[in-house]
């Protein structure tokens, strides 16, 4: 591991310096002066209270998080609206020689995926935080999902406009995705942060638990209480949310950005429960304020500077990316998407029951997420779960092409085969919701710059939200041309991204953000990272070491 050069600690050293100038001098009113060692020490050795603690603060995170449901309702429930028959009466086609309503593989691809385009492009809404702050862009943000959602609920027998309503409140869950964990990642203390972000992820899961929850309460209506009443209920969380966000603080990082010291000093207190007074709190606002202000001297951020291997920007943003196609390639959507689908293929009677057990075993186990994200780091976990997924879906799919029809697929399916794979399914989804499923979120909340933070998550959560639809829309085509060996490819891509994350994912747990900063600019191998000290905390062997 290398150090900082001289060079480079005396241009941090500057930077704290000319702080205190006369055209700083306003911005400053509020600090004492500190040396930068000094601030970096009191910040370290801020003592970690109990847990109980921060419970205001976790509640407020919560609200923050809670924007994760509002996509897992989708997730949840679009995937019992395309099985149920008022929806396949009013927006399927009719078969003359059956006298039935049906999705074509092309209609249902879209009507599902269709709401990932949006997430993507949603993402560009991202810059509302940028100008506005990241509370006030993400009450924007689910305004502008409310919106879709009232041409989803106006539709009566064009498919197109339900399909148009799902691009708009896509691009608001595309916002909400950027901006939650952005600010979860700047508010929160530093060895809660993953766990917190990890809500992000856990409200998902909820609102995919709920959504096939409410999809089995309405199935047995014949009218559009089948979809319009899951719909109307975005109402519900969506007020919720912005109920809640009027009593989140602005991100501190943000208002020192924006040169609001006392607003950024009073928010940094009430996260680390002390007051205002405290002096942890004037020295971790000096050590922002020496990363804002070095960010300003070298001007405002161009897109172009993304691109910047001097920086070490560019690979974080690969890096970002890659985990983000990563989390999609596991096949979790294959499950989340057309579980209802899937299940009533392996002859189930019920398939909406099976999507119940799923979103409870997805629910319950990202509670643990929580937990092993801090105790064992971003970087383990990640490891596990590509294994242990990988075993999972190679089980799955073996007895999906081998054992479940026995006879051929044109007679009945093996009940002990099906069962055996819904176990299986369960494991996997189990392996998702400790790991990658809210560590993806974890990862590129906070391995960015405030400079480039909301373009790099941009473009990284654009690329989940690409390969969720490419995904959500040929998984229909595949699995009509291959059935079960589609289980291998996703197989494939879980070899692949344990390799991904051990030579490429470094270790993060416990550093502020800051740190972070300096772990990828001393360019430390990713799996060696684990044993990295930041400069602020090492003694003298340890230097040498270094």
């Amino acid at each position: 591991m290398e150090t900082a050069t001289p060079t480079e600690r005396a241009s941090l050293e500057s930077v704290h310096s000319g702080l205190s100038t006369p055209s700083n001098k306003q911005s400053r009113d509020d600090l004492k002066e500190l040396p930068l060692n000094e601030a970096e020490g009191i910040v370290n050795d801020i003592p970690k209270k109990p847990l109980s603690a921060y419970t205001t603060a976790c509640m407020l995170c919560l609200c923050v998080a809670f924007g994760g449901f509002m996509f897992g309702w989708d997730t949840g429930t679009i995937s019992g609206f395309v099985n149920q028959t008022d929806f396949q009466r009013r927006f399927g086609s009719y078969k003359h020689s059956t006298g039935e309503y049906y999705f074509s593989n092309a209609r249902v691809g879209l009507i599902v995926a269709i709401f990932n385009i949006g997430c993507a492009f949603g993402g560009l809404l991202s810059k509302i935080g940028d100008v506005h702050g990241r509370r006030i862009g993400l009450m924007s943000v689910v305004l502008i999902y409310m919106v879709g959602i009232i041409i989803q609920i106006a539709s009566v027998d064009k498919w197109y406009q339900y399909f148009i309503g799902r691009i708009i409140s896509g691009m608001g869950v595309g916002g909400i995705a950027v901006l939650s964990p952005m600010l979860i990642s700047e508010s929160s203390p530093k060895h809660l942060r993953g766990s917190l972000v990890c809500c992000y992820q856990l409200m998902i899961t909820a609102g995919i638990f709920l959504g096939y929850c409410t999809n089995y309460g309405t199935k047995n209506y014949s009218n559009s209480i089948q979809w319009r009443v899951p719909l109307g209920l975005c109402f519900a969380w969506s007020l919720f949310m912005i109920a809640g966000l009027s009593f989140v603080q602005e991100s501190p990082r943000y208002l020192a950005e924006k040169g609001r010291i006392g607003d950024a000093k009073i928010s940094l207190a009430k996260t680390n429960k002390v007051s205002v007074d405290d002096p942890s709190v004037s020295a971790e606002i000096e050590l922002i304020m020496v990363g804002v202000e070095a960010e300003r001297m070298a001007g405002s951020a161009k897109w172009s500077e993304l691109f910047s291997t001097k920086t070490k920007v560019l690979q974080r943003l690969i890096m970002g990316v890659m985990v983000q196609c990563l989390q999609q390639l596991t096949g979790n959507n294959y499950f989340f998407y057309y579980g209802t689908s899937i299940f009533k293929s392996v002859g189930l009677e019920d398939s909406f029951q099976t999507a119940i057990v799923i979103g409870v075993v997805n629910f319950v186990s990202t509670f643990g997420s929580i937990y092993t994200v801090e105790k064992f780091g971003r970087r383990q976990c990640l490891l596990w779960g590509a294994a242990t997924m990988m075993a999972c879906m190679v089980i799955y799919a073996s007895v999906g092409v081998t054992r479940l029809y026995p006879n051929g697929h044109d007679h009945e399916a093996s009940k002990g085969a099906g069962n055996c794979m819904i176990v299986f399914t369960c494991f996997y989804i189990f392996c998702y919701a400790l790991t990658w499923a809210p560590i993806a979120w974890v990862v590129t909340a906070e391995c960015y710059p405030l400079r480039v933070k909301s373009k790099c998550m941009t473009l990284a959560s654009a690329s989940n939200w690409t390969w969720g639809f490419l995904i959500a829309f040929f998984t229909p085509f595949i699995t009509t041309a291959i059935n079960f060996y589609y289980g291998y490819v996703f197989m494939g891509c879980l070899v692949f991204m344990f390799f991904y994350v051990f030579f490429f994912v470094p270790e993060t747990k416990g550093l502020t953000l800051e740190e972070i900063q300096e772990l990828w600019e001393e360019g430390v191998l990713p799996w060696k990272s684990a044993e990295w000290i930041p400069q602020s905390r090492r003694t003298g062997t340890e230097v040498e070491k270094c």
